[in-house]
């Protein structure tokens, strides 16, 4: 009987063992799809938006590279001015206008169309003045470095470079909004075509300049303003000439109300965006006075310029991360945004493990396109296990603080960054560097402390995160808005 009965109950239970499966697979499917569509999606503005500022950065890079083989001491001189003086204020203005992703990213998903082109004339203003007020530092850049520590010859150089370098600094007051408003609403082949023509006459007035009319570090700075400014004057063009008929309507009056909470916003996204990218240059600040400075210089400049070179497609990351959430916040569903941050996260993950055995495998092949120099190269070599541990980490953290900018959080995130990098990180760093006489290393080490720590921080607060809560804060700001326009 116990033989006859199993026949039995294995028919009894298969159905469901069936069903239980089925709805597995079922399920699977359903996942399967929507990770395809949510990736879909991401990578309509991860894509462009990785060769965009890839291309836009390689103007730095290319900058760094013929000015390299012009000599060590005009490499570090461009590498400072390059580092420390304009990547002080494309930091802060980055993250200024980086407020525009919440604010044209929320409203493009409520299909408050309109708010786009009033966002980004209130950024621009702001932008401007910021500008102004940052511009002493360009003029005063020798006094500047000095007081720093850096070498006097350096900083000479480097403070004439730093002047050719002002319209540099006003274009990105204009662009860096631009880009913003045109990510925001999904048109991000128009950014990666004019980045991919201003790269192109950038190498060749870079060739021009350096290696026919051999004008020098000056000339250098001049090509860089000349790309930078056809970068910014094609997306103008676009926009402007009907590009966006939705959410361009021409200048408007509006854009100078509303103001203070705007700037508030753009204050918190500045000083959060800026803390990080200041980070790295204090590490090629401090290193200036090291021992032998000018070659610690100039192989860390290297390393950062390939860390910044790579952090890019993180920051596309950030971008898209910031525009998905904002746009899934904006239009009241608070699940699609939680979603669209892991498959953004495992995405970027993937990327960064990837650059992370490139610069394993060919560090040495890399270091060769800066510099020539043997002690240069000696020097990067004992680096570059830092420089792919940095990388690794850049992979999760730019999209954890791109998920803030989607819900607005720049503010709680730029204290994070305030603890974590100049409390802890810098601080480290400087023991480590001289206390512990491990120099450079040291301080780099020490300093990616403090990174991981601030990227554990994120990690809480990002699962702790109440979506549906974030949704219904981003429905009220643009009820509020709505108001206002109303009363006006």
């Amino acid at each position: 009987m116990e033989g006859a009965n199993v026949p039995l109950l294995e028919h009894l239970a298969s159905p469901s063992m069936v069903q239980q499966d089925e709805d597995e697979d079922e399920q699977d499917q359903v996942l399967a799809r929507r990770v395809w569509i949510e990736s879909k999606k991401l990578w309509d503005i991860v894509g462009p938006a990785i060769f965009s500022r890839i291309a836009s950065y390689s103007m730095f890079a290319i900058t760094q590279a013929f000015a390299g083989h012009l000599g060590d001491h005009e490499f570090a001189a461009v590498s400072i001015a390059n580092t420390v003086i304009a990547g002080f204020s494309y930091g802060f203005l980055l993250g200024m206008a980086s407020a525009l992703e919440t604010l044209c990213g929320q409203a493009f998903g409520a299909r408050k169309y309109y708010m786009l082109g009033v966002y980004m004339q209130r950024s621009w203003i702001i932008l401007l003045i910021c500008c102004v007020l940052i511009l002493p530092m360009y003029l005063f850049a020798t006094p500047t470095l000095k007081l720093l520590g850096q070498d006097s010859d350096v900083a000479e150089l480097a403070g004439v470079v730093s002047i050719w370098l002002i319209p540099v600094h006003f274009s990105f007051a204009i662009q860096f909004p631009f880009q913003t408003f045109l990510q925001s609403q999904l048109k991000n082949s128009v950014i990666a075509w004019v980045s991919l023509a201003a790269l192109v006459i950038h190498v060749i007035l870079s060739w021009l300049v350096v290696y026919k009319l051999q004008v020098g570090v000056v000339g250098t700075a001049i090509t860089l303003d000349i790309s930078w400014w056809i970068l910014t004057i094609g997306q103008l063009g676009y926009t402007v000439f009907g590009g966006c008929p939705l959410t361009w309507s021409g200048f408007s009056i509006e854009a100078f109300s509303g103001l203070w909470e705007f700037i508030k916003l753009s204050a918190a996204s500045g000083i959060m965006l800026c803390l990080e990218i200041w980070y790295y240059a204090i590490l090629v600040a401090m290193t200036g006075n090291l021992t032998n400075a000018e070659i610690a210089v100039d192989a860390l400049s290297i390393c950062v310029t390939i860390s910044d070179w790579a952090i890019n497609i993180p920051l596309a990351f950030f971008a898209a991360t910031g525009v998905r959430v904002a746009n899934e916040l904006g239009a009241g569903n608070g699940k699609g945004a939680k979603f669209a941050t892991k498959v953004s996260l495992v995405t970027s993950i993937i990327f960064g493990v990837f650059i992370w055995l490139l610069i394993m495998i060919f560090h040495n092949q890399i270091t060769f396109m800066f510099t020539s120099s043997e002690p240069v190269l000696q020097e990067v070599n004992k680096l570059y296990i830092l420089l792919a541990f940095t990388i690794l980490l850049n992979s999760v953290q730019p999209i954890l603080s791109g998920v803030a900018v989607g819900c607005g959080w720049q503010s709680h995130v730029a204290y994070i960054n305030l603890g974590c990098y100049y409390l802890i990180g810098v601080p480290l760093g400087f023991f480590m560097g001289w206390i512990f006489h491990q120099g450079v290393m040291g301080i780099w080490a020490g300093m990616i402390c403090g990174t991981a720590i601030q990227t554990l921080i994120l990690v809480v607060i990002t699962i702790q995160c109440d979506w549906e809560d974030e949704a219904e804060k981003a429905r009220m700001h643009l009820l509020k808005w709505d108001n206002t326009k109303q009363k006006h």
